[in-house]
């Protein structure tokens, strides 16, 4: 009976232990650059699959990735600079060029899907 009462103890003490509270937190993350919905699609499977986050929302009329995170497990810059490795500019980090060249180019900034830039004459 000794050894059961042990064997419980120890087992309850576990359980508690593996079901203990992980610290989170979450931000909000600039990301100007987003342009529709399947830049929506690319951040938010990208992220989801990221060890560490737990959720993930984009909004594209904002402009603004909302993330929770597992602190023990991530932080906020590897968040941002996974953005930044899909392509896309995330705050302070700037998207990696070769990431952002693949993008389609219904995600890429309006300066850079082809369009010539006008330019005032100058013979006024």
């Amino acid at each position: 009976m000794k050894h059961f009462k042990l064997l419980v103890l120890a087992l309850t003490g576990f359980v508690l232990s593996a079901n203990a509270q992980k610290i989170t937190d979450k931000a909000v993350i600039n990301t100007p650059t987003i342009q529709c919905d399947m830049c929506k699609g690319k951040i938010e499977k990208y992220l989801s699959r990221a060890e560490g986050v737990t959720a993930v929302k984009v909004n594209v009329k904002k402009k603004t990735t909302s993330v929770s995170w597992i602190t023990d497990r991530t932080n906020i810059e590897n968040i941002k600079a996974q953005i930044a490795t899909v392509g896309y500019d995330a705050d302070d980090v700037t998207a990696v060029p070769e990431a952002y060249a693949k993008l389609p180019k219904c995600c890429k900034k309006p300066e850079d899907q082809g369009a010539k830039p006008v330019v005032a004459d100058e013979k006024q």
